[in-house]
């Protein structure tokens, strides 16, 4: 029954109103059981029968010893030392003592007699500085009845008209907590989904972050299932190609379709080639892997920039070479040298000349430019090829995203794996890597990466 948390935290508000008016009933039981109505009672009356006395204008002690009678009460006149001078008693009645202030009793007035009878009275003092006490025994009284009719009616009335409301409060409090988290539960066990939506954000401010890191969390999960789907799509679409040739050229030599030696050898050239083709993919999608993991093989050392990026142009000399391309290296002198893996580095700038020398008419320059900008290390890769539209940029790293046709008229390089696995690599280092271009006017690669530390 009080399963959900709804109802269980309804249940414990329930309790806690419960708890608090029985001590608030605690609370008044003993404030009347140090003054129940009783006593308040005779006390007004003692205090009248005193105005009378006082108001009476035949002699006081007349007036106190008819008085004392008339209404069963004792009078008493003290003088200014506190010394008693008349009492209405008899002679065989004990005589009262002058009151004294108890702190314990707090404002109940009591006073004793020699014999140790409990007396409440009403003392004024007088034009003459003398007192006057009225006084009668303490009344006894049943703590039952004091809790009958003092206590139970009124708390029994106040007391259920405040449980009822505070249970109402408690009911739409509980529903405005308990029901934005219904609504996760719900929309939580929908997933996955790519129809699970977002939900409504409402509730108190903690539930309302809980809720916006809930409906980031269904946004991520829907694109990671979109990702792993356009992912197996897209090895499968890559891995089917390959197969689809180095199968048929197989078939060709097993059949004798390949009749030469010509024929044979262009048959087991394109199985090579295709073979060759699938295992550089199968390596990237394991590296893609390894740093996504974070178990790849990263080792930091120093790395001195200049040497790295004269490097990548002695490699790429003869490829430049055939291209009529031009590429160049400038740093900037007296550059510190950056905490990296030199070998992970060198296939991130491969990559980008690589894609630059495909990229570049003849006749072009690719510049590969190292500074040291804001505490960082920026090496930037540039060409002045056909350039990128805005929207190829915005995918320009995802994986298996290939803009070949908008830069090259149409012809088709790799998987699209290289620019993602070298974005993967700068952050691997803690850096960044960004893009820059214009169609027609050429592309700016930057790489921002952090210093050894001195």
């Amino acid at each position: 029954m009080f399963s959900s948390l709804r109802s269980r935290l309804w249940l414990s508000y329930a309790f806690l109103i419960v708890t608090a008016l029985g001590v608030v009933a605690v609370i008044l039981f003993f404030s009347l059981l140090r003054s129940p109505l009783l006593y308040r009672q005779t006390i007004e009356r003692l205090n009248a029968v005193q105005q009378v006395v006082i108001r009476d204008s035949s002699p006081l002690i007349d007036s106190a010893k008819r008085t004392a009678l008339t209404f069963d009460v004792r009078i008493a006149l003290y003088s200014q030392g506190k010394q008693l001078l008349w009492d209405t008693g008899s002679a065989t009645d004990s005589t009262i003592n002058f009151p004294v202030k108890r702190l314990l009793l707090g404002k109940l007035p009591l006073t004793r007699d020699a014999k140790g009878s409990s007396w409440l009275y009403s003392l004024q003092q007088l034009p003459d500085k003398t007192y006057l006490l009225v006084a009668t025994p303490r009344p006894r009284f049943s703590v039952l009845g004091l809790f009958t009719g003092d206590l139970l009616p009124i708390f029994l009335q106040s007391g259920s008209i405040a449980l009822v409301l505070s249970l109402i409060v408690a009911f739409i409090f509980a529903r405005w907590l308990a029901d934005p988290l219904q609504k996760m539960i719900v929309a939580a066990r929908g997933m996955p989904s790519a129809e699970a939506k977002p939900v409504e954000v409402q509730g108190p401010h903690e539930v309302q972050e809980l809720m916006r890191a809930f409906n980031a969390m269904v946004s991520r999960t829907q694109a990671s299932q979109k990702s792993q789907r356009d992912f197996v799509a897209n090895v499968s679409h890559e891995l089917k190609t390959p197969l689809t040739s180095i199968q048929g050229f197989s078939q060709a030599i097993l059949d004798g379709t390949a009749e030469t030696e010509d024929e044979r050898r262009q048959a087991a050239q394109v199985i090579y080639d295709e073979s060759a083709r699938m295992h550089r993919l199968v390596l990237d999608l394991l590296d893609l892997a390894k740093l996504d993991s974070g178990t790849a093989d990263i080792t930091m050392t120093s790395v001195n920039m200049a040497a790295l990026l004269n490097s990548i142009v002695e490699k790429f000399a003869p490829q430049s070479h055939t291209a009529g391309v031009e590429i160049k290296s400038v740093v900037e002198p007296g550059l510190p040298n950056a905490l990296a893996d030199g070998d992970r580095l060198s296939q991130v700038f491969t990559n980008l000349v690589d894609n630059a020398l495909k990229f570049t008419p003849q006749g072009g320059l690719i510049q590969l430019r190292a500074a040291l900008v804001k505490g960082e290390l920026l090496v930037s890769v540039q060409d002045n090829g056909a350039g990128m539209s805005p929207e190829v940029q915005a995918h320009i790293f995802e994986r298996f995203y290939q803009a070949d046709a908008s830069r090259s008229g149409g012809e088709k390089h790799g998987a699209g794996l290289g620019l993602a696995i070298a974005h993967e690599i700068v952050q691997a280092h803690g850096g960044r890597i960004s893009v820059r271009s214009r169609p027609g006017e050429g592309t700016v690669f930057e790489v921002s990466l952090p210093l050894t530390k001195n």
